[in-house]
């Protein structure tokens, strides 16, 4: 029998043998478990009960990791739910199983519950009343953004903590460990994993000590099928460049990229936009998502510059017409020009205000001399009378203004000194005190 289990572990993936076991093994997450965090202060107190608990972050982490080693470390019971897989009538046979462990043994249960964000809303409310009354010590994981995707009321009896991506050093680390562990790793393999390529697999695993895993566990496979015993970074490239890139369509990274996408623009820095513009089209990000954020960044943000808007509906039909890859070379000449040209959210910003004040006053009364009076009815009404046609004053302009009576003297356009806006900033000036004087 312990010959089956040691076959057994032996065949499971590299980075399942290698699980940390301890909180010393536990490599990168001291902010969240380190000895001088609150929450590692609690777990290592073995008189303390550990709170539930959602851990949040990328894969590869240590979610599932850290949760198995609290359970060994706190002796609990230890059960497991999937988001995935479970459902109500399993969370009723785990909550029975602790009440009858509670009562017989004293011993507290623990459950992991693996994409606790995976569970709807009434599923969610089924975990409040046994993580209130202690029953459970919750343990969720999920990578995804716990705001949109957990009940606040369950929020509200848990702490939420995030887990941030591995260093590469951190990585590197974790590689030369399996590489060079004989219970559990590679170390009976007789391979040697030089340094720049056990940089060139932390930097491909984008963070992620499972994919980083998967990797020195292929190489050492191929270096054995082609009779050597060096892993080097010719083997790492041969084998995982062509890996795909860890871009998500519809979650936090999508979001984050093209928020990071747009603010580079609007800060003036063609090379940030260039990076997150590739990075969203290497990820396969469609191009034309790209344009349409173009097209409102540039009235947004570019208003003082009437070409930007041209620039960017042209590059939005380009990239129709000739398609990928090649549509590349017009969105980068695009960002970069939105990038570079000066920038006004003067109109953007009237219309805001223009927005409020429209809702607080709406449907007031339009002056008789500017409507319309296509009909002697209507202009007997008074529809147009008084109205003074620009074209016939000097420079196209009579002093008066057009808004309701009651706004009055409203102004929320306020152009600024950059770009086009310094000239219609002095032509506005200019009739504004025309007007002031002509009342």
């Amino acid at each position: 029998m312990k010959l089956a289990n040691e076959q057994k572990i032996q065949r499971a993936p590299l980075a399942e043998r290698m699980r940390p076991r301890t909180l010393d093994e536990v490599l990168g997450q001291d902010k969240i478990i380190g000895p001088k965090s609150s929450f590692g202060q609690i777990i290592r107190n073995p008189l303390a009960s550990v709170p539930s608990v959602i851990f949040w972050g990328p894969p590869g982490t240590g979610k599932t990791t850290l949760a198995q080693v609290i359970a060994a470390t706190g002796n609990y019971n230890f059960v497991r739910l999937s988001g995935v897989l479970d459902g109500v009538a399993e969370l009723r046979k785990i909550v029975a199983d602790a009440l009858e462990m509670q009562k017989a043994e004293g011993k507290p249960t623990l459950a992991l519950v693996d994409e606790i964000h995976r569970f709807n809303k009434s599923q969610q409310d089924a975990f409040l009343p046994h993580v209130e009354s202690g029953l459970l010590t919750v343990i969720g994981q999920t990578t995804e953004n716990v705001s949109f995707r957990i009940r606040n009321a369950l929020l509200s009896r848990m702490r939420v903590l995030p887990l941030e991506a591995l260093d590469e050093e951190v990585i590197v680390k974790i590689l030369n460990n399996a590489i060079n562990d004989k219970e559990r790793g590679l170390g009976g393999w007789g391979i040697k994993l030089e340094a720049d390529a056990a940089e060139l697999i932390a930097k491909y695993s984008i963070g992620d000590a499972r994919r980083a895993l998967n990797c020195l566990e292929w190489a050492a496979a191929y270096v054995r099928a082609e009779n050597t015993t060096i892993i080097n970074k010719e083997v790492v490239n041969n084998s995982f460049n062509k890996q795909p890139q860890l871009f998500d369509q519809s979650d936090d990274y999508h979001y984050d990229n093209i928020s990071a996408f747009i603010k580079s623009m609007r800060g003036s820095d063609p090379d940030a936009a260039l990076y997150y513009m590739m990075n969203a089209l290497e990820g396969g990000e469609d191009p034309l998502f790209l344009t349409r954020r173009m097209i409102i960044f540039a009235s947004e943000d570019c208003s003082c510059d009437p070409r930007a808007l041209e620039i960017a509906l042209n590059v939005d039909q380009a990239v129709q017409r000739v398609g990928m890859p090649e549509g590349r070379i017009p969105l980068a000449q695009g960002v970069v020009y939105l990038s570079c040209c000066a920038k006004s959210n003067a109109s953007y910003l009237a219309m805001e205000a223009m927005t409020a004040i429209v809702r607080e006053n709406q449907n007031l009364e339009i002056p008789r001399r500017i409507r319309n009076a296509p009909t002697d009815l209507m202009k007997k009404m008074g529809n147009h009378l008084g109205y003074h046609y620009p074209h016939n004053y000097p420079g196209g302009f009579y002093p008066e203004r057009y808004l309701p009576d009651k706004l009055g003297d409203l102004i929320v356009y306020e152009p600024t000194d950059r770009g086009l806006d310094a000239q219609i900033k002095e032509r506005l000036t200019k009739y504004r005190e025309l007007i002031k004087q002509a009342k």
